[in-house]
């Protein structure tokens, strides 16, 4: 099943559809994709513009930078892009031209989550094709839905968690040496990585690990009892109390809990 584009006003939506006319006379462009707030009908009058534009995989790379300076050009000297850019303080215009080539890298201990099922998520799950659907987009629609490869999914899975434990494990040490906000930065590492493992346990595709976590927990995963243990993970009242200790052990129970985080 495809999605289906929503704009939240005129000039959304006229802007979309003059930058799709632009793209889709483009011979290597397989699909013109509205992604985000616009693709899922969550966007409102201030909400970017996201779009993803997805192109043949035997693309020369010579040939994506060349659509890339060409429509750096053409969007800068538009009329329709230059009002709807001015036409709210906070209105961006993002576009990211994609191979759909999804490789996940190496799990490195101590840093931020990937971005493998997010991109995933967001280019082929939750985007909403504007015009048609590409023999290219379907293809990996077939591959990656309703989720990926099971043995990756199962080594991702014991890779991020032990990630996640690596952080938890760390802020104490931390918290001993009085590093209170590089203790709070690494719980939030581990809360984003619990977010990621969640998924990937329940086989569902994230949004973002930053925002939309309500809808995702709630009503994605149906699990509402787990978003309101949650909403006191990153609650701290004082940085420099033993809170963030007592927040790390709370996440690392919530980690260990087959109910919300099975295998």
């Amino acid at each position: 099943m495809l999605n289906v584009p929503h704009f939240p006003t005129q000039l959304h939506q006229v802007a979309a559809e003059l930058i799709r006319d632009y793209f889709i006379q483009i011979p290597y462009v397989d699909t013109f994709l509205v992604v985000n707030s616009c693709a899922r009908g969550k966007a409102v009058p201030e909400s970017d513009l996201d779009f993803a534009v997805l192109v043949r995989p035997d693309t020369d790379p010579i040939k994506i930078k060349e659509i890339g300076v060409n429509w750096h050009k053409y969007s800068s000297e538009n009329g329709i892009i230059i009002q709807y850019k001015n036409a709210h303080p906070f209105a961006q215009l993002h576009l990211d031209i994609i191979y759909g080539n999804y490789i996940p890298e190496p799990i490195e201990l101590g840093t931020s989550p990937d971005f493998f099922e997010l991109e995933i998520g967001n280019q082929i799950f939750y985007s909403a094709p504007m015009d048609k659907a590409g023999p290219y987009f379907i293809k990996l629609q077939n591959i990656y839905l309703p989720y990926y490869n099971e043995n990756l999914r199962l080594e991702r899975f014991t890779m991020i968690k032990r990630a996640c434990e690596y952080d938890l494990k760390h802020i104490p040490v931390y918290m001993e040496r009085e590093l209170y906000f590089q203790a709070f930065d690494i719980l939030i590492k581990a809360f984003q990585k619990f977010l990621q493992l969640i998924f990937i346990a329940n086989k569902k595709y994230p949004i973002a690990y930053n925002k939309w976590i309500k809808e995702q927990v709630s009503d994605h995963l149906q699990k509402p009892e787990l978003y309101h243990k949650l909403t006191r993970i990153l609650s701290v009242s004082n940085i420099e109390s033993n809170e963030i200790n007592e927040k790390a052990n709370l996440l690392y129970e919530l980690l260990n809990d087959v109910s919300f985080c099975p295998l």
